[in-house]
């Protein structure tokens, strides 16, 4: 009988990160691996894929080892979890001899719950020695791409680690990626030599970013624009070479705005000093090349701006993937020109790599670039998820185009793809359906299947457009490895059998729109007050944290996240015991941290009520501090233009969230035992059936707060 380890889990889960329940897959991915199952994990970035090996590493008494091919990566993740209050360290060529010989010990005597190693490391004869005699609960491939060649970041060093499944074959291994085609993910499995893993492929979706693409004209005075109207927020520019990120970061810089290039044309140690500058928030905008931000675990980027379009659709993912890990709204742009594409093509062509794949993926973020359809849905398309609605928060559906219904259109090519056999690339099925006598046609009796010549009447570009929504909306889709010949898909047998309808746009409209700029948003609404209140709290916590942090030489999101701040910010507790409800608010870090933004809360809320701004939580707030510092209750009534019942209640409510009074100066033991025999005897704590009971003697005021005191003490 197998065993759970689900419950165990959610106390971990709750205990170290402050989270009260898994996303989704999350649970199951942690079981499976509990139960030395083997797995392939493909999910977003920001989607919480380090949890689904971390739990069960805390959850086992032995080491997990982490396999990571970036320094920077592995460090970030190390401080993080040091930061939880657990046990974790990385052993890589970043440190000297003697701190790796010190990691080495502390590993064979079983002092660390994980342990971060660079793929070189763990092929090193030593560290193989190691393996054979120190307990492992676990195996994790990090960025599992990189052993594919399909995959667009290929790394040789990775092919090796299958090593692992013949040496060690009862410890289970999780190989863990955010971005990878069905190709890709086939040739993990079998790189690593997997038995019969269980595959989870969670949403690609990232609803919280919004996607637009924009022409490539104007750009660096569109991007000024852009980040004036987000200050203080962190962003990364991608450009395509070394000397546009110098020029942007200068020109940005001599604008005012605190911004750093990054390529790999800088030495090691002035790259690492600009990356650790972003990381810290010291440097909030980064210009770079595409090397920048794959190590990074920063999750409160709020925006990804592209000056040049990325080569392929993997890379743009994972580029944008940088912004929002945190949840919240952020915000990417594309720029967009034919010059990047020739500039590409140029690359490719004298490159060494695999010349056709690389020009097929080219094509494709090209198609996605100057498609008029919902974007996000032709990138989940492209990673092989379909979504049957349109997102609602990329630039297409911000600005719809005119539409016509196209069903039948789609069914004959759908009909006309599955009598080919679905053994045929894009071009030779449209001529099939235009009813052509080429060669090949002919010559494989292509012209005697019933949709031969069904599309005639439409001319060879608009049936291109078609096919390229048909691809953007999974109707189809390419088969890489197999000589780029279209594949139906199970949403295609919906349009064929079930009658789905299909909305396309026109080519023409498609030119149309294309030629025209992108409509500028609608001025912002002002802020509400309670956004307002919100935002200056918000940014008093970020100060503080980031003032923490540098006192602990840490990075901002070590100390806490975004979200954490954003949760804060809303709810304004003001004791610890508030602090449970908060988002990313464990054990370890409310004893670390809590306090010291309860206190920047309180702060914060006494100066703006003294200010004259009424702000959620002051009211009791007010009340108790002046109480505190020795005034009457009709003394702070009258200085407040209240009622002295309302101050009682005011009291009552910071005395029940634990904040300390002297209770004998509101309400003596005499009259609490009356009042606790009243809600003995009437069954319930109404003040009003309480207020008669006791024929008016004691006032609501001293009930309310006779009450919380019952509550508080368990009466």
């Amino acid at each position: 009988m197998k065993i759970s380890h689900t419950s165990q889990a959610q106390h971990l889960l709750k205990q170290y990160y402050g989270y009260d329940e898994f996303r989704p897959m999350q649970a199951e991915i942690i079981e499976t691996v509990m139960q030395k199952l083997d797995c392939l994990v493909l999910m977003p970035t920001g989607g919480g894929k380090s949890l689904t090996f971390q739990i069960p590493a805390l959850l086992n008494s032995e080491t997990a080892i982490v396999v990571s091919p970036l320094i920077a990566l592995m460090k970030d993740q190390v401080e993080s979890l040091r930061a939880n209050g657990i046990e974790a360290a990385f052993l890589n060529s970043s440190q000297t001899p003697e701190q790796q010989a010190d990691t080495e010990e502390n590993f064979r005597n079983g002092n660390y719950k994980l342990l971060y190693i660079s793929p070189e490391r763990l092929l090193s004869e030593s560290f193989y020695n190691q393996l054979k005699t120190t307990p492992v609960s676990l195996f994790a491939i990090d960025e599992a791409h990189c052993i594919s060649q399909w995959g667009h970041d290929f790394r040789p060093e990775y092919t090796q680690l299958s090593f692992l499944k013949k040496e060690f074959p009862n410890i289970p291994i999780i190989a863990l990626t955010a971005t990878a085609d069905k190709i890709t993910a086939r040739d993990i499995v079998t790189q690593l030599a997997l038995n019969e893993p269980k595959t989870f492929i969670a949403s690609f979706d990232r609803p919280n970013i919004s996607l637009k693409v924009s022409a490539g004209q104007n750009r660096f005075t569109r991007i000024l624009e852009f980040i004036e109207k987000r200050p203080n927020q962190s962003g990364i520019i991608y450009c395509l070479s070394r000397k546009t990120t110098e020029q942007i970061a200068e020109k940005l810089k001599a604008a005012g705005i605190k911004a750093a290039a990054y390529h790999a044309g800088f030495s090691s140690q002035v790259r690492s000093k600009i990356q650790e500058a972003f990381i810290r928030d010291d440097v909030p905008i980064i210009c770079a090349t595409i090397a920048f931000g794959m190590g990074i675990d920063k999750p409160n980027v709020r925006w990804v701006i592209h000056y040049n379009m990325p080569k392929n659709m993997e890379g743009y993912y994972q580029e944008i993937g940088r912004a929002g890990r945190d949840g919240l709204p952020s915000d990417t742009v594309m720029f967009y020109s034919f010059a990047d594409v020739a500039v590409y093509r140029s690359f490719i062509e004298e490159g060494a790599g695999n010349k056709e794949i690389e020009l097929a993926k080219l094509q494709r973020i090209q198609d996605f670039a100057e498609a008029q359809t919902c974007r996000r849905r032709m990138l989940l398309s492209y990673f092989g998820e379909h979504s049957g609605k349109d997102c609602g928060n990329c630039d297409v559906c911000k600005n719809p185009p005119e539409q016509y219904d196209g069903t039948i259109v789609a069914q004959k090519a759908l009909s006309a793809l599955a009598r080919l056999k679905e053994n045929v690339g894009v071009n030779l099925l449209i001529d099939v359906l235009r009813g052509s006598n080429r060669h090949e046609i002919l010559e494989h009796n292509y012209h005697t299947i019933k949709t031969y010549g069904t599309g005639k009447d439409i001319s060879f570009s608009d049936w291109q457009h078609i096919m390229l929504q048909l691809l953007h909306q999974g109707l189809i889709e390419i088969a890489y490895d197999q000589n780029h010949v279209l594949k139906l898909t199970e949403r295609s047998k919906d349009v064929l059998f079930e009658g789905k309808k299909i909305q396309l746009v026109k080519h023409a409209v498609i030119e149309k729109r294309k030629a025209e700029s992108i409509a500028e948003a609608k001025e912002a609404k002002p802020e509400s007050k309670t956004k307002r209140i919100k935002g200056e709290l918000f940014e008093r916590l970020r100060v503080l944290r980031k003032s923490i942090a540098d006192q602990q030489g840490v990075p901002p999101y070590i100390v806490f996240n975004d979200n954490t701040l954003e949760d804060l910010a809303q709810k304004k507790p003001t004791v610890l015991d508030e602090l449970d409800d908060i988002t990313g608010m464990g054990e370890y870090k409310i004893l670390k941290y809590g306090q010291r933004f309860l206190d920047e809360i309180i702060l914060f809320i006494k100066e703006k009520s003294a200010e004259g701004e009424k702000v959620l939580g002051a009211a009791y707030l007010l009340s108790y501090e002046l109480f505190k510092d020795g005034k009457s209750i009709e003394n702070i009534a009258a200085e407040r233009n209240l009622k002295p019942t309302t101050i009682l209640s005011h009291l009552a409510a910071a005395y029940a969230k634990g904040l300390d009074l002297d209770i004998e100066k509101i309400v003596n033991m005499a009259e609490i035992q009356r009042i606790a025999e009243a809600v003995k005897l009437k069954g319930s704590a109404e003040l009003k059936p309480i207020f008669e009971h006791l024929n008016a003697e004691i006032d609501y005021g001293k009930i309310r707060f006779a009450i919380a005191y019952l509550k508080k003490n368990g009466i």
